[in-house]
C-alpha cells in the first residue's frame, strides 16, 4: 500500500510501531517464537486433542491403578513415565512446562559420570532455564539463582540440587493440584475407575 497520501492510515501505523521501545519489540518477537515452538514442535511424543484434552494411547489404557495412583502424591506422578507425559501435557496448556523440562534436565544431569560432560551440561542447563533472561526461564528467585550461578564454577551432580527443589515444590504446590481437577485428568480416572468396574463384573 502507498504511503504518499496525507493522513495515511498506514503511515501512522508504521510511525506508531516505529516509536516502540526495542525491548517491547524483541519481547514480542521472542513471544511469538515461543508460542510458534509450542504449536508445532512435538515434544516427547505428547498429544493434545481438538478440545485441548490429553489424548491416551494405548499402554495408558492398560494402566488403570497407574493413573489413579497419580493423586495419591506428587512423588507417584514423578514416578510414573505415563504420569510425567500426562502432566508435561497439562503445564503445556498453561504454558508452564519448563518447570518439569528443567526437573527432568536436572534428573538426567545426576547420572553424568564425566566431569568434562558435567561442565558441559551444567553451563547449558543454567542458560537454558536459570540465569536470567534465559529463553525457558524457571520462577526461582534471585538468591537461588545466584547460588546456582557460583556452583558451576566447581561443577558437581548437585549443583542444580537448590533450583530444582523449588521448582518442584512450585509444582506440586501450584500445578499439581490443578492437574488433578483437570478435565483430562478427571475424564482419566473415570475411564480407569470404569474399566476397574468392567473387569470385576466379569471375572
Amino acid at each position: 500500500m502507498s504511503c504518499w497520501m496525507p493522513r495515511c492510515p498506514a503511515l501512522s501505523m508504521c510511525r506508531g510501531v516505529a516509536t516502540l521501545p526495542i525491548t517491547c519489540l524483541e519481547r514480542a518477537k521472542e513471544l511469538k517464537s515461543r508460542l510458534g515452538i509450542l504449536l508445532h514442535k512435538p515434544e516427547l511424543g505428547h498429544r493434545i486433542g481438538a478440545a485441548g484434552k490429553l489424548q491416551l494411547g494405548s499402554r495408558q489404557r492398560d494402566s488403570s491403578r497407574e493413573v489413579l495412583e497419580w493423586r495419591e502424591s506428587f512423588d507417584q506422578l514423578l514416578k510414573s513415565k505415563n504420569g510425567v507425559t500426562a502432566f508435561h501435557t497439562f503445564l503445556k496448556t498453561e504454558f508452564s512446562e519448563e518447570n518439569l523440562d528443567f526437573w527432568l534436565a536436572c534428573e538426567d544431569f545426576k547420572k553424568t559420570r564425566s566431569k568434562t560432560k558435567l561442565a558441559s551440561k551444567a553451563n547449558r542447563i543454567f542458560e537454558e532455564f536459570v540465569q536470567s533472561e534465559a529463553p525457558r526461564e524457571v520462577n526461582i528467585d534471585h538468591e537461588t539463582r545466584e547460588i546456582t550461578r557460583k556452583n558451576l564454577s566447581g561443577a558437581t551432580s548437585a549443583c542444580f540440587n537448590e533450583a530444582q527443589a523449588k521448582t518442584r515444590t512450585l509444582m506440586e504446590k501450584d500445578s499439581y493440584p490443578r492437574f488433578l481437577k483437570s478435565a483430562s485428568y478427571q475424564d482419566m480416572t473415570k475411564q480407569a475407575a470404569s474399566r476397574g468396574t468392567s473387569k470385576r463384573l466379569h471375572t
